[in-house]
């Protein structure tokens, strides 16, 4: 086995994309290696897609250059094309046709030998079987993200790049989905994932996180944490909420986040949490130093660019 470095699926420098004079990615490098699953983190318009869109050869930057699957993404995005999965936010296949027919039709735009073949083993593959004559529109959202995940590999890309694919499904939904992008990356297929939830991050081998167009952080979940240098007090008891509106104000309250019985506040100066702990004393509030989680870190990030990007 090598002990050189891992190949990379996506290597690229120095991206730059602006929509009038708006800046969406401003300097973004960005390396994923092979079989990785990568999650992609940042606030509502911090240039997730755009870079997705521009990976994937539907967007050219305004400047930079690299790679991805090894071909030229500003010379060669129609070979990308043909070898990488897309979903995108929103479910985007024609409601009024059947599961089998929807899968039918992606078969043949890529051209695809034994077309009946694959549809076949996809469906069994995704658990679509029994839902092969059904109407695309008649789908929960969590039978309509399997079908769009299934159309998304039945050309058998190398690289597969979601857009916050599991938005607005239930949980047993959400686990399932990702049960399967990870059956998928034991196989070798390289995944980025962009998504709002911290279970989900968690499940990622590396996160990278933007804000303004630019990364600001990435790694492991535990890396992403102990680089945050944050300091993180719970407190339990008594009216949270109440004190969650009034701790928030205090000096070096970077962040306070309720979650459901219990109260997190955070910060990088230890000795401005204990004065706020100390200033919002409350005889039935109990307050702690707990280790981050990366929901903290993930709010913490968010008050720190907010109107970014």
């Amino acid at each position: 086995m090598s002990d050189g470095p891992p190949e990379l699926a996506i290597d690229v420098r120095d991206l730059h994309k602006s929509f009038g004079s708006r800046v969406v990615v401003d300097g973004l490098s960005l390396q994923v290696a092979r079989g990785e699953i990568c999650g992609f983190l940042g606030a509502n318009g911090s240039g997730k897609t755009t870079t997705i869109r521009m990976l994937c050869g539907l967007l050219v930057p305004d400047g930079g250059s690299g790679t991805c699957l090894g071909l030229d993404i500003l010379k060669q995005a129609p070979l990308i094309r043909r070898q990488v999965g897309y979903m995108t936010q929103k479910f985007s296949f024609y409601e009024d046709m059947t599961v089998s027919e929807n899968l039918t039709f992606v078969a043949e735009v890529y051209e695809m030998k034994n077309s009946a073949e694959a549809v076949r083993r996809i469906m069994d593959r995704m658990g679509l079987v029994d839902r092969a004559d059904q109407l695309a529109g008649q789908l929960s959202g969590g039978w309509k993200q399997r079908l769009a995940l299934a159309a998304c590999v039945l050309h058998e890309p190398k690289l597969l790049l979601l857009d916050e694919p599991t938005a607005g499904v239930d949980a047993k939904a959400r686990r399932e989905f990702w049960d399967l992008i990870h059956d998928m990356a034991v196989d070798g297929l390289t995944v980025l994932v962009s998504t709002h939830y911290m279970d989900e991050a968690e499940r990622c081998k590396r996160i990278v996180y933007l804000a303004g167009g630019k990364l600001v952080v990435q790694g492991s979940a535990d890396e992403v944490v102990a680089a945050s240098s944050l300091i993180t007090f719970e407190a339990t008891g008594g009216d949270i909420d109440a004190i969650a509106r009034q701790i928030r104000k205090r000096p070096g309250v970077q962040a306070a986040a309720v979650f459901g019985h219990v109260l997190h506040i955070a910060g990088t100066d230890r000795t401005q949490l204990l004065a706020a702990t100390r200033a919002c004393a409350d005889p039935n509030i109990a307050w702690a130093e707990v280790r981050p989680g990366l929901e903290d870190v993930f709010i913490h990030l968010l008050s720190g660019t907010e109107g970014a990007g």
